[in-house]
């Protein structure tokens, strides 16, 4: 049957008694309805409704979600060279690993909330963790914002309530007995990395990016200002903390700044910009190089689950319990905050160095001679100094 012309658009009749509708584009192109009607009326409402969308300036060209999530979202990271290359990882990963198996072939106008429920809940059931793919949801998330923005399509489809939040499960707590085993049972040349990390609340990328004209064992302060990423193909990147905020300096509690001397002297690089942590070979300090001593050194000290960064949390909880405000703690941790400028705790230097004081009482206490114990100390000894 002839198609009956319209001011705007067509309605034909199909041999199956159902109607089609076709409108001519803003580009010119006659492009059909993406469904047939079952009456003529409601066809004509949806050629008045799309009439109305290219009148605001809302219609979306049909084809242009044609192109796949996968190349889209791997154009989306290639064109922010602002990313940090840590963050620029951890992108390539998620993407890779967790989006594009299950979503790279589609088109992206084929992604539906449905379908994004699927896969969302395929990735819990597979046992990936929960703060994987909540990042994993993010990142598609900024990636379909995108292109909305670009108008390829109309709307975004992660509309998953909480999806994007992450529920990290509570990291264990060490002792301080705990924590000095640890540092007793890796090789000398990492006692102080492990001191360092619990008591004064460093990031392992922050460790790794020492260098001797960080430490001024003098007044007993380290200056963060640089950390190191492994990037996927091996190599190390210096570069900034991952904020603002972890730009910093902290001060070492007086009891373990012996450790820290005797380090200087025994096993960090010469010249001011030698590296604080080094291999036994002299290369950088690697998480690889590093996890068969760590291993070990938990098993010596009987918390097999903890990971390295768990001291940093629990250095953190005791310097809570030191009184420390919020303030203290969000600046010795390196936390971001809405201050604009680099802030090297001028406001909050002599909070550190409470701080820093009442964490070196609780290891003088904890590390001294019990009453029934032999008079030489030896049970209460700090790590001693040399292998």
């Amino acid at each position: 049957m002839a198609a009956k012309r319209r001011h705007f658009g067509r309605v034909r009749k199909l041999p199956s008694g159902r109607y089609q509708a076709r409108y001519p584009g803003p580009d010119g192109v006659l492009r059909p309805a993406p469904q047939t009607f079952e009456r003529k009326k409601d066809a004509e409402s949806w050629l008045s409704r799309k009439e109305t969308d290219i009148a605001r300036g809302d219609w979306l060209d049909p084809d242009a979600g044609k192109v796949r999530l996968g190349d889209y979202g791997a154009a989306w990271i290639r064109e922010r060279p602002s990313l940090r290359p840590r963050t620029l990882v951890l992108y390539e990963g998620l993407l890779r690993l967790h989006i594009v198996p299950a979503l790279g072939e589609l088109a992206l106008s084929e992604i539906t909330t449905p379908r994004l429920r699927r896969w969302r809940r395929d990735l819990l059931d597979a046992a990936l963790g929960p703060v994987t793919v909540a990042k994993a949801y993010r990142l598609l998330r900024a990636i379909l914002n995108t292109a909305v923005t670009d108008r390829l399509i109309a709307t975004n489809p992660c509309q998953i309530p909480g999806a994007g939040q992450e529920k990290s499960a509570e990291r264990p707590v060490a002792t301080l007995e705990q924590v000095f085993v640890i540092a007793a049972n890796v090789p000398a040349r990492y006692r102080a990395l492990v001191l360092l990390a619990c008591f004064n609340s460093l990031r392992w990328g922050e460790l790794a990016g020492l260098a001797r004209r960080h430490i001024d064992a003098k007044s007993g302060t380290i200056v963060v200002e640089r950390a190191v990423v492994e990037l996927t193909d091996g190599s190390l990147h210096f570069g900034p903390p991952k904020s603002t905020a972890g730009v910093r300096v902290v001060t070492v509690p007086a009891a373990i700044l012996p450790e820290i001397t005797h380090h200087l002297d025994e096993y960090a690089e010469k010249g001011p910009d030698g590296l604080l942590f080094v291999g036994p070979k002299g290369g950088p300090l690697r998480r690889s190089n590093f996890q068969d001593h760590w291993t070990k050194a938990l098993t010596a000290a009987g918390v097999e689950k903890m990971h390295f960064h768990d001291l940093r949390h629990t250095g953190n909880t005791w310097a809570a319990e030191t009184g420390a405000t919020l303030r203290d703690l969000m600046d010795r941790m390196g936390h971001a905050t809405t201050r604009a400028a680099l802030i090297y705790l001028h406001k909050s230097a002599g909070r550190d160095q409470v701080i820093a004081d009442r964490l070196s009482q609780m290891i003088e206490q904890s590390r001294a001679p019990k009453d029934d114990e032999d008079d030489d100390g030896q049970a209460g000894a700090l790590v001693p100094v040399a292998s």
